[in-house]
């Protein structure tokens, strides 16, 4: 199976995903540039965090008409994996394979620390390695990681059982139901705001978010 991790102009953690996909898990994994139009390669594309296009106009609104966002789409919708981490899950949301938004923090405060996260689900490829309701703690790093939506579709969400993570005790940045992460109603589309990558060698302290990438590649190693 293979890897790709899309880089758009003022990403800043695409390095980071890739050293656990290639580095970590020795898996074939290649660096996508945002105007490619051929990802036919892949099984697995990573929208990393960083500052897209300097976060203009809105966070993810100008890296959703990148080039190889079209081909992101087609990825997902013949039931290939996404995932989309922090401003990768602000591109999600803007491109429409997630449902709602990521807005400005609470507080209108960057916030960056670690923070207990819980599993809502763990029937999905990305949480198969965890036990439900489990708490794990992985970083954040974000001015506009508060998810919304108005409350029909929030309704949608929480009924399609699409929350795959919960923070846990105090809500960082005021998101609705404490939602930290929501996958599509198919589940191959995951988006979430904390860092995964960040929480992948244990040189870091932490190896909560490997298990994440792990499940992943059991089930599509499985499937090639």
């Amino acid at each position: 199976m293979k890897f790709g991790v899309v880089v758009f102009p003022g990403s800043n953690c695409d390095r980071d995903v890739a050293y656990v996909t290639r580095d970590l898990l020795v898996a074939p994994t290649r660096m996508v540039w945002h105007q490619e139009t051929d990802i036919s390669d892949l099984d697995v594309v990573i929208l990393p965090g960083g500052f897209s296009y300097g976060d203009y106009l809105r966070c993810g609104a100008i890296a959703r008409f990148s080039p190889v966002m079209r081909q992101v789409v087609e990825h997902a919708q013949k039931g290939k994996f996404v995932l989309g981490i922090c401003n990768g899950f602000q591109v999600l949301t803007e491109a429409g394979l997630l449902p709602g938004a990521l807005v400005r923090n609470r507080d209108l405060h960057f916030i960056c620390d670690r923070v207990p996260l819980k599993v809502e689900r763990t029937n999905l490829p990305w949480t198969q390695g965890y036990t439900t309701n489990e708490i794990i703690t992985l970083p954040i790093a974000h001015g506009e990681g508060q998810f919304y939506a108005n409350k029909a579709t929030l309704s949608e969400i929480e009924n399609n059982g699409q929350v795959v993570f919960r923070y846990a005790g105090e809500n960082p940045n005021g998101s609705l139901n404490n939602i930290a992460g929501i996958c599509n109603p198919r589940g191959n589309v995951l988006g979430m705001m904390p860092h995964p990558e960040r929480a992948s060698d244990p040189v870091l302290g932490s190896s909560d978010g490997l298990k994440l990438f792990q499940g992943l590649l059991e089930t599509v190693a499985a499937l090639v």
